[in-house]
């Protein structure tokens, strides 16, 4: 009787029972909301590593803490609006192999209309002061603030980074450690980038003859290519240079894989980037940084080398800023006219195709 009673009151109320289809819809309208803003918070945090990738061609940055998400309901930290310098050491090792020397320092300018990118490349044997150790080349502030036989990449990044901003008198809002073995997997993750020199490179190491000309290189030519210094014209120079023009490559390729603007294409790149790796953010946030390196990388990148040179004196390499162009240069970088600069003084410019 009661089981009679309970199916003559669903009958009565059945017509007042809304139509299932349209809550269904709604649910799954929310779920793909949720997943959607959980894909966007992810791709988020490494934004900046993919943006350092495209600057400079290495991927493994310094080893932090993750940033915290904001919550769904509070909004993001604005996007910077002025000029921005970001410090990207290069050394071929890591933290669980002896890194003595940073192999390579690129200062990254980005200017406040986001233009373009400047690629300046500070030379290893540029004088610098590193607190209790004196005066020293810029590539030996990383190993003296690393320690060895185990270096700490972060307390080696901050060594460099103020070793730099004092010697420029310039502010570093954000970078990283990079190292070199990452460059292989990058590589060939992007089917190759293209790298165009001026001149015939042979490797010392393993006799590999990259030709003058363009030439799409993988990861093991790619790294080959950037350790060379030896019987260059300008050794570690031009050794340099050749940093520049692999970060231009690495850029143009990424550009045509739609990395930025394609979630999947980003996600399968971000698969060959290590887990838990961020970059020195300073004051911005990871999105911002992002945000702003993107914008400044659609045109093409200019490279670029501090006027000087070394000593004049055999086996002197220090590097010395050329006292007519030097203070010029380090004006305009100051007060965001580096294009002006170069505008004025294109034989600075490094050929980069």
């Amino acid at each position: 009787m009661i089981e009679d009673d309970l199916r003559a009151a669903f009958a009565r109320h059945e017509a007042l029972t809304p139509p299932t289809g349209p809550l269904r819809t709604a649910i799954d309208r929310t779920v793909v909301r949720r997943r959607r803003r959980r894909l966007r918070l992810r791709l988020a945090g490494t934004a900046l590593a993919v943006a350092a990738a495209t600057l400079t061609g290495f991927t493994a940055m310094v080893p932090r803490q993750p940033e915290a998400a904001h919550p769904l309901g509070e909004s993001a930290p604005p996007t910077p609006s002025g000029a921005l310098n970001v410090l990207l050491v290069g050394v071929d090792g890591n933290a669980e192999r002896q890194a003595r020397f940073a192999d390579s320092v690129l200062l990254v300018h980005i200017p406040a209309d986001r233009s373009r990118l400047y690629l300046v490349s500070l030379p290893r044997y540029l004088e610098v002061t590193v607190p209790g150790r004196g005066t020293q080349h810029l590539n030996a502030a990383f190993s003296f603030g690393a320690g060895q036989p185990h270096p700490d990449l972060d307390r080696g990044y901050r060594a460099t980074r103020d070793a730099v901003a004092d010697a420029l008198d310039v502010r570093i809002d954000a970078g990283g450690v990079l190292t070199y073995p990452a460059v292989r997997k990058l590589t060939d993750a992007i089917g190759g980038v293209q790298v165009c020199l001026p001149q015939r490179v042979r490797s010392v190491h393993t006799d590999r003859v990259f030709p003058p000309g363009c030439q799409r290189l993988d990861g093991s030519a790619s790294v080959d290519l950037l350790r060379q210094r030896v019987d260059l014209p300008d050794f570690a120079l031009d050794r340099d240079r050749n940093a520049e023009r692999y970060a231009a490559g690495l850029l143009r390729r990424l550009q045509e894989r739609d990395t930025f603007t394609n979630p999947v294409v980003l996600n399968q790149l971000l698969q060959h980037l290590s887990s838990g790796v961020v970059a020195d953010t300073g004051d911005s946030s990871l999105p911002a940084l992002g945000l702003a390196a993107a914008k400044a990388a659609g045109a093409e990148p200019v490279g670029l080398l501090p006027p000087g040179t070394h000593g004049e004196k055999p086996g002197d390499v220090r590097f010395r800023l050329d006292p007519a162009l030097g203070p010029g240069f380090l004006d305009a970088l100051r007060t965001d006219r580096l294009g002006e600069w170069v505008t004025a003084h294109p034989g600075q410019v490094t050929r980069l195709r």
